[in-house]
């Protein structure tokens, strides 16, 4: 396999945003009647949309989720990363990195709505590299772990899923790269927010690394690995 390009998960692996998010969703939950703990919540809400988890919400509260409420949440959350949004360690050298490596061919495919994206990218300095090749699961027909949003990615960047990388934190995002046809690396460092890995592995992950500093080399590696050998 021939590696073309390299398509980012945004939470959790370009931005240290979890914990931020979990933090207001808690809180609104907890005001719905649902006195679940800040880990109790990230251990059900990390890698997944809240409308993937609205039965649940309904069953624990009574409430049904609607959109004045989404969008409540969703200025709540935009305000806090706003204000405490950070880069996950060494991602942004890396980021430039594969950047020039693959001439521009990187993209960034989140199942978050777009306009959280395009916050924390902006905020974190990264928008330039990802701008034009930025893709949410929301608008697809099908967000993670479904592989709608890696296929977008690729052809977006005039490039197969198979010839990708996919660099995703969560199990719902390795099932979605391993399902577009991607080789996917999982990032699972040992910080709260990322799904340990083991898990990873069992998903699908190829290979599985807890520093962002080592990924170029990895790409490296990988990139070498797919070459076809000289002939004799």
């Amino acid at each position: 396999m021939k590696i073309k390009a390299i398509l980012f998960d945004c939470d959790g692996v370009l931005a240290d945003s979890e914990t931020i998010t979990n933090r207001v969703l808690c809180g609104l939950l907890n005001a719905l009647g649902w006195p679940l703990t800040l880990p109790e919540c990230m251990a059900i809400f990390v890698g997944k949309t809240i409308k993937d988890e609205a039965a649940l919400i309904h069953q624990k509260t009574g409430f049904y989720i609607d959109d004045a409420w989404l969008k409540a949440f969703r200025a709540q959350r935009d305000e806090r990363l706003l204000l405490e949004v950070q880069a996950v360690p060494n991602i942004v050298a890396t980021v430039a990195a594969l950047h020039q490596s693959f001439a521009g061919r990187i993209a960034c495919a989140s199942g978050a709505d777009r306009p959280k994206i395009r916050l924390m990218l902006n905020k974190l300095g990264l928008l330039a590299y990802f701008d034009q090749h930025i893709h949410s699961g929301q608008e697809q027909a099908r967000n993670k772990p479904a592989p709608d949003v890696y296929l977008a990615a690729a052809k977006g960047l005039n490039v197969h899923a198979e010839n990708c990388i996919v660099v995703e934190d969560t199990v719902t995002g390795v099932a979605a790269g391993v399902a577009a046809g991607a080789m996917v690396f999982g990032y699972s460092p040992p910080e709260a927010g990322h799904h340990g890995q083991a898990a990873l592995k069992l998903a699908g992950a190829a290979q599985v690394f807890a520093d962002m500093a080592d990924l170029p080399a990895m790409v490296r590696q990988a990139q070498k690995a797919g070459q076809p050998e000289n002939p004799v």
